[in-house]
């Protein structure tokens, strides 16, 4: 993977939508966006801009993000992780943000449930009728697609209540325009700005997967599926800074994903995002463990953590706790900007992880 010059992240599809909250340099709001450069029509009587609430991003139960990696002297690649839960989030909110469909080359799915795959064929419907679009968009899955997924929930986790959407197949994806490209094996991608990774090691003792996780079986039925295998995480190193980490769901466990990366990269953690899984009575346990790892055994820790989609509200309030204003409130619409530092490069220390 090679060092980039500038990271620029739009959120496309959260659960979350923030306005307010004083964020850190470099974080932008969603409604600044819009005044400054989106062109809101000017009310007549009054002479201003008319705030226009059927343009503005809505939430959503899922995640997806557009990434916007530069190395200066070459030409800007735009991928998208992920692609939100439904037919109709990730499109209107991409209209919102005036997003240039036709320059996202890639989408990466993090992992084969339907809140993060379930926009991904009006998005390439989006795309293909764009009338700037010529070459094809393609599509890095895991290979393995499962049949069904369903929620069993707790104490006993024996029952499934409902099943999620089905994901997308992969002649659904290459009908719609797609080029599927299989990898269960870490990559780079993006003109090597970008790293997907592998199936996660599991090497936590606290983290044990999606309690009540299932997968449908013709010959078996449902079947006991905690660990999400499938699941990968994206990486994007900036000169100067450091990592960025995109875990969409972690359910193999953040501070997994963060070992995994730093144990391939040597490079120090900038900057976390996405669902932390730690939402709900069953992965209250995890919380602490998770948040002291991160904010002590990991030297540096990072810098910025941006908790979003299945994170939790006790998460977020334990990170703010830890982090202090290191802890961003993220949400849809939000833009992110990372700008390389060269003199600070030759500063950066490696990493070093103290496990207690």
């Amino acid at each position: 993977m090679r060092t980039v010059d500038k990271l620029t992240i739009t959120f496309l599809v959260d659960n979350s939508i923030e306005w307010f909250t004083k964020l850190p340099p470099g974080f932008t709001h969603e409604l600044p966006q819009h005044l400054q450069a989106h062109h809101f029509p000017i009310d007549e009587e009054t002479n201003t801009p008319m705030l226009d609430f059927d343009k503005i991003c809505c939430g959503a139960h899922g995640f997806s993000a557009l990434i916007e990696t530069e190395i200066t002297g070459e030409p800007p690649h735009l991928i998208l992780f992920d692609t939100g839960p439904d037919n109709t989030s990730l499109v209107r909110n991409i209209e919102s943000m005036e997003v240039p469909v036709h320059k996202i080359e890639r989408v990466i799915t993090s992992h084969w449930h339907a809140d993060h795959t379930g926009g991904l064929l009006s998005f390439l419907n989006l795309r293909n009728g764009s009338s700037n679009s010529v070459n094809p968009c393609t599509v890095d899955v895991h290979p393995n697609r499962p049949l069904a997924r369903g929620i069993a929930p707790g104490p006993l986790y024996d029952k499934v209540i409902a099943r999620l959407p089905p994901d997308p197949t992969f002649e659904q994806i290459e009908a719609a325009g797609g080029i599927v490209k299989k990898h269960a094996e870490g990559h780079a991608v993006a003109g090597d700005m970008v790293w997907v990774s592998g199936e996660i090691p599991r090497v936590t003792s606290f983290e044990t997967g999606l309690p009540g996780g299932k997968r449908f079986e013709p010959r078996n039925g449902w079947v006991d599926e905690p660990d999400i295998m499938d699941e990968r995480y994206a990486a994007i190193d900036v000169r100067g800074r450091g990592l960025v980490l995109f875990s969409a769901c972690s359910h193999a466990g953040i501070v997994n994903v963060v070992k995994d990366a730093i144990a391939t990269f040597s490079r120090p953690v900038y900057m976390l995002i996405g669902g932390l899984h730690l939402a709900g009575d069953s992965m209250t346990p995890r919380i602490e463990p998770t948040v002291e790892w991160i904010s002590k055994s990991l030297r540096p820790s990072p810098t910025y953590i941006l908790p979003m989609h299945c994170s939790g509200f006790a998460a977020k309030v334990a990170l703010e706790e830890a982090f202090g204003e290191g802890t961003v409130p993220a949400g849809v619409g939000m833009r992110v900007e990372v700008i390389g530092d060269r003199e600070h490069e030759e500063r950066l220390s490696t990493p070093v992880v103290q496990d207690y």
